[in-house]
């Protein structure tokens, strides 16, 4: 089983980006299969997502509608989809996403 963590810094404040809902899901044959579900806490991280299968093709949805309302904010970009393949072998994968109104960036961490 592969772990996987996240956590989102809101670049256009320059300060993690708290309380941004995230949902963990897996692809099957037909469709996306739920797994989990958090949200960011007041670091910008989420830890307590579920291990995925080596081999999977896994997405990240971010709610970034619902964090940029909290502060008043109409975001161009509603929610970010990162979907990527767990490799056999890996026991972690870091997945962390830059955000900000108007755009987004994301990488595989450490």
């Amino acid at each position: 089983m592969t772990g996987i963590s996240t956590h989102v810094l809101d670049t256009s404040l320059g300060r993690p980006a708290a309380g941004v809902p995230v949902e963990l899901a897996v692809h099957t044959g037909d469709g996306w299969q739920l797994l989990g579900a958090s949200a960011t806490d007041s670091d910008g991280r989420v830890t307590d997502l579920p291990a995925v299968t080596a081999g999977a093709v896994v997405r990240l949805l971010f709610d970034s509608a619902a964090y940029h309302a909290a502060s008043g904010q109409q975001p161009f970009f509603p929610e970010v989809s990162i979907v990527f393949t767990v490799a056999p072998g890996q026991r972690h994968y870091h997945v962390p996403l830059l955000l900000n109104p108007f755009g987004y960036s994301v990488y595989r961490g450490s």
